[in-house]
């Protein structure tokens, strides 16, 4: 029963102010909510925080927010780093402001400085502006595509990606020494404004950024040619896109650009969509409504911190309108970027496309028709930042495009994140460069099966709350870990690579060898005729994930086939709960 004395010591603490203590009183006769919210400390994991909003240590609050902020502090002292400081952004989210202004106070209080937003900011402008300021860390409050219930805390380090090792574990380990919330930081803001320490940014970054994606333009002429032409329908889902993705698209000349109405406004309720995910098709909702009345050539959705994005395009010969997957606009992107990147101007020898171990093997054979190098790399777009610091600082290889399977690209290295602001920039582009050649994104994407393979890649994913729901996960994984399938459904397993055990194993001979990746818990089998799986547990969300792909003879071809992987998934999975 630890957790019911840490919960009567947040109600006896004078630390914890009244408004926390009032909330902790309303649980008092559920024990069950007792123990979710007090069994454990939020935890602080390679990209941060991310919780419900609500009192507690196991909860997204003040308290937590401060406590993580004085183990950011701490390592970044340690490290003789202070004088850089740190800078701060943060999302549409209940409690993002006054997440972010704690976060800068007891940065202050421990004598580093903070630039902070003056309002909020899309994910990949704060990465950005990490660089731009040349500061030690950056920290943006926001739970990305999450429920309206949650809040997070992601940290990056002075690169713009985030926090990989060796500070990634060095954080987390100073984090966990701060036992004592009365030992925490933070200092009055009048005070910290005064001493110079509580610094707020806006306008000269948002310029800059701007400017730094229109670098990325290929196309001038052909935006120029179908900028009246062009119908644009865009949502930023009530999150931090809006003004951005909207100036962009204006500056670069695009006139026929229609904003979701009922999903302009920043509302961290998200009172359209039951999940602000452009995943879901239910974000999607309005703006099909939107794009149908005004015959549109496609449509974007920007996930709260703009970082990813979802479309749909127009088949000008069905007359419907059509959801691209994460992978199919990467690869559309990456098809396109690299493609007229070599027509303009040519290709870099040491030139490389990234994907994440989950991203379609599409990819693989975009690589391989350029001729350009292809790097894998974990999930987590960290690891592609990663790559791009490793190419700076050897001075070998080129960064050419970088995307992952749930809906993140990168455009330039201006940022160190995914971002769907140069995203919707590209693909407005891309857009107008095919309508010059009289097709659309659809007819592109045809044209790229045809080329490359019929690949179709999906997931299915296993939700498991709370204590027992963790355990499941882990049960699950470490089930599969020590009895590798030798079939998923009609598929045989060529070979399984453990990565948290370092191992590749072929199946066949049973020889092992190193994946040559960091460690990390995720599972993934090589199966016959092209098909794959991919085992991992969610770092955000209480999920299991499952991907898994496939290549046919025809869309149809492989449609079938993927329904088919994806029943044989769903029964392996039933058969381990």
């Amino acid at each position: 029963m630890e957790y019911r004395k840490i919960y009567e010591e947040w109600l006896e603490n004078p630390y914890f102010d009244a408004a926390t203590k009032e909330e902790l009183k309303g649980i008092a006769d559920n024990e069950k909510e007792i123990e979710e919210r007090f069994y454990t400390e939020l935890e602080f994991g390679t990209a941060g925080l991310r919780g419900i909003i609500g009192a507690g240590t196991n909860r997204m609050n003040i308290y937590t927010v401060r406590k993580a902020t004085q183990g950011l502090a701490n390592y970044i002292l340690g490290v003789n780093a202070k004088e850089k400081g740190v800078a701060i952004a943060y999302d549409s989210r209940r409690m993002s402001p006054e997440f972010a202004d704690e976060a800068a106070l007891c940065l202050n209080a421990n004598g580093i400085k903070a630039y902070v937003f003056e309002s909020l900011r899309p994910t990949p402008e704060l990465s950005y502006a990490v660089r731009k300021l040349g500061c030690i860390a950056g920290i943006n409050i926001t739970a990305s595509h999450n429920p309206p219930e949650y809040n997070g805390y992601k940290v990056y380090w002075e690169d713009g990606a985030q926090i990989t090792p060796p500070h990634d574990t060095g954080i987390m380990a100073e984090v966990k020494n701060v036992t004592d919330y009365n030992t925490v930081k933070t200092m009055d803001k009048e005070e910290a404004v005064k001493a110079g320490l509580y610094v707020t940014i806006g306008q000269d970054i948002d310029d800059t950024y701007i400017e730094e994606l229109k670098k990325q333009v290929i196309h001038w002429d052909s935006i120029k040619e179908a900028q009246k032409d062009i119908k644009i329908v865009y949502s930023p889902l009530h999150g931090t896109g809006n003004i951005p993705a909207r100036r962009v698209l204006k500056e670069l000349g695009f006139e026929n650009v229609h904003v979701v109405k009922e999903q302009e406004l920043p509302d961290g309720e998200f009172p359209t969509v039951s999940y602000p995910n452009p995943e879901a098709a239910e974000a999607f909702e309005l703006g099909l409504k939107l794009a149908k009345e005004i015959d549109a050539d496609l449509i974007l959705a920007t996930d709260p911190d703009a970082d990813r994005l979802g479309v749909y395009v127009k088949d000008s010969k069905s007359g419907e309108y059509i959801t691209l997957t994460g992978n199919m606009s990467g690869c559309l992107l990456a098809d396109y970027e690299i493609g007229q990147t070599k027509e303009t101007k040519g290709l870099p020898e040491d030139g490389a496309l990234i994907k994440t171990i989950v991203t379609t093997n599409m990819a693989d054979a975009i690589a391989k028709h350029y001729g350009v190098k292809l790097i894998e790399v974990l999930t987590g777009f960290k690891f592609i930042g990663q790559q791009i610091l490793g190419f700076e600082n050897s001075g070998k290889g080129s960064y050419l495009f970088g995307f992952e399977e749930s809906y993140g690209c990168l455009i330039g290295t201006h940022a160190r994140d995914k971002d769907a602001i140069v995203a919707t920039m590209a693909l407005c582009e891309a857009a107008a460069y095919y309508k010059t050649q009289g097709k659309t994104l659809w007819d592109a994407m045809i044209d790229m099966y045809e080329k490359y393979g019929y690949y179709k890649d999906d997931i299915k994913s296993i939700t498991l709350k709370g204590i027992e729901g963790l355990e499941k996960i882990q049960s699950i994984l470490e089930t599969l870990r020590k009895n590798p399938p030798a079939k998923v459904g009609k598929y045989e397993v060529l070979s399984a690579r453990d990565y948290k055990l370092d191992t590749i194993k072929d199946m066949n001979t049973g020889d092992v060898t190193p994946t040559g990746l960091p460690k990390s818990n995720v599972l993934y089998y090589d199966l016959n005729d092209d098909a794959w799986l991919c085992v991992r547990p969610s770092g955000t969300e209480p999920k299991v994930k499952f991907y898994f792909g496939v290549k046919g003879a025809s869309l149809e071809d492989a449609e079938s086939k993927s329904a088919e992987l994806g029943k044989d998934v769903l029964a392996m999975i039933d058969s381990m709960l």
